[in-house]
């Protein structure tokens, strides 16, 4: 609740109290501190519901409880129509430590006994001013770094999102890093579903209102996986096209880089087709891909990009879904053809993939004794000590004037070859 507040067009304050006392006490305390009495509603905790529903919630918000026969029911209710960055002051006549923490525990500021007195009323407004007044980096001191990791798959399938997940995981679990996991596969995305969590509506109301997010809308917004973990992800209707320019992306990072130690951002390809300036920030971008020769194509291209667009962020070629016998292409070509060493091979376990899938459970979380667990871990090791090097070099591309070995591949050959073996058996 110590977030700096965007104030845009809303009012400063309002407040909606049961009873003429009330009102009275109040509204002295409003004039004294220069806001419109006017703002000062009769009608409670139901009343503010009704008119926030139409109108945009203050930046300071007071609603008095006393007719309530739920309050921490009509608190989430009221949560629903506030706009983040609201702070929240509730009254009411109950005298309760549990619903006093109960109440502050579901992101209220403080709680008023009736019946109020000024000075209790005026300290109670003067620290929610204050939170506003505190200067945006107050809590980011506290932080020493923060590392910012981009996972892009050259393919569809290639298992992106499962490194993702898995790498926000071990950092959050293992390593006890503040981590925040954004899914920008805003249609499609995975990474709520693969913790068997549901993905809220968080980001898509960032798509919608970027001036809204702040701290509070990251406490509010983001999906609590673990004590370090919060999650970003959607669901947006398939008939909904993303209609953004990409500020709200690039707000969620800056506020992230505030709020956490580590982001992890699961980056479908099309996102750095439209939005190239996702990656301004970003310290590590983990390439994954599959030893195909489509994989292979793209990771050159791929690798290409970040040096044009990215070149300060350390690349890490990831092969994922490596089997043992004799894949596409085998390591030593898939190399030659991008023109650099891969750096971590992850092998393929299909029956790990359906025990975490089976367990609501990320990769690594699902299955800590093997070898693509180890690899995984291996890759966040190298993540945070990418993130310790102030010297990152960018990507390397490969010498120039060399050809690329993919070059060299007759594509229609090799299917052509493939159709004569597939029709043999028939002859």
């Amino acid at each position: 609740m110590n977030a700096p507040f965007k104030n845009g067009n809303r009012d400063t304050f309002a407040a909606f109290m049961c009873d003429d006392a009330a009102l009275d006490v109040l509204r002295s305390i409003v004039v004294d501190m220069g806001w419109q009495p006017e703002k000062c509603n009769k009608g409670g905790l139901r009343n503010a519901i009704q008119s926030l529903s139409i109108t945009a919630s203050p930046a300071i918000l007071m609603v008095d409880l006393s007719e309530s026969g739920d309050p921490l029911t009509d608190i989430n209710a009221l949560a629903e129509v506030c706009e983040p960055g609201t702070v929240v002051i509730a009254v009411g006549q109950v005298n309760d430590v549990r619903l006093y923490r109960d109440l502050v525990a579901s992101g209220i500021q403080d709680y008023l006994l009736k019946p109020l007195s000024p000075n209790q009323v005026r300290d109670a407004l003067v620290q929610a001013q204050a939170i506003f007044a505190a200067p945006k980096t107050s809590d980011a001191g506290a932080i020493k770094r923060h590392i910012s990791t981009a996972v892009v798959g050259t393919r569809g399938g290639v298992g992106a999102s499962t490194i993702a997940t898995s790498l926000a995981w071990l950092f959050s679990s293992d390593q006890k890093m503040p981590t925040a996991l954004l899914d920008l596969d805003v249609h499609f995305g995975t990474a709520a579903l693969t913790l068997d969590l549901e993905p809220g509506r968080g980001l898509t109301d960032a798509i919608d209102n970027p001036s809204r997010i702040d701290g509070l809308f990251i406490e509010r917004a983001m999906i609590r996986a673990n004590d370090n973990l919060a999650i970003l992800s959607a669901e947006a209707p398939i008939n909904a096209p993303l209609m953004t320019d990409g500020a709200a992306f690039v707000q969620l990072q800056e506020e992230f880089r505030h709020a956490f130690e580590m982001t992890v951002i699961d980056m479908p390809r099309n996102m750095l087709i439209n939005f190239p300036h996702l990656l301004g920030e970003v310290n590590v971008a983990v390439v994954a891909t599959e030893l195909t020769l489509a994989g292979a194509r793209d990771a050159i291209r791929l690798l290409s990009w970040l040096k044009g667009n990215a070149p300060h962020a350390q690349a890490l070629v990831v092969v994922n879904k490596v089997h043992t016998g004799i894949g596409e292409i085998s390591k030593t070509d898939f190399e030659a053809s991008i023109e650099r060493k891969i750096d971590f091979m992850i092998p393929y376990d299909a029956k790990a993939a359906a025990n975490a899938a089976k367990l609501g459970q990320t990769f690594v979380g699902a299955n800590r004794n093997i070898k693509a667990t180890t690899v995984i871990a291996e890759i966040g090791k190298a993540i945070v000590n990418a993130g310790d090097d102030a010297d990152m070099k960018p990507v390397a591309a490969g010498a120039a004037g060399k050809a690329s070995l993919l070059s060299k591949f007759d594509l229609k050959k090799m299917l052509a070859a493939k159709k004569g073996k597939a029709a043999a058996p028939a002859s």
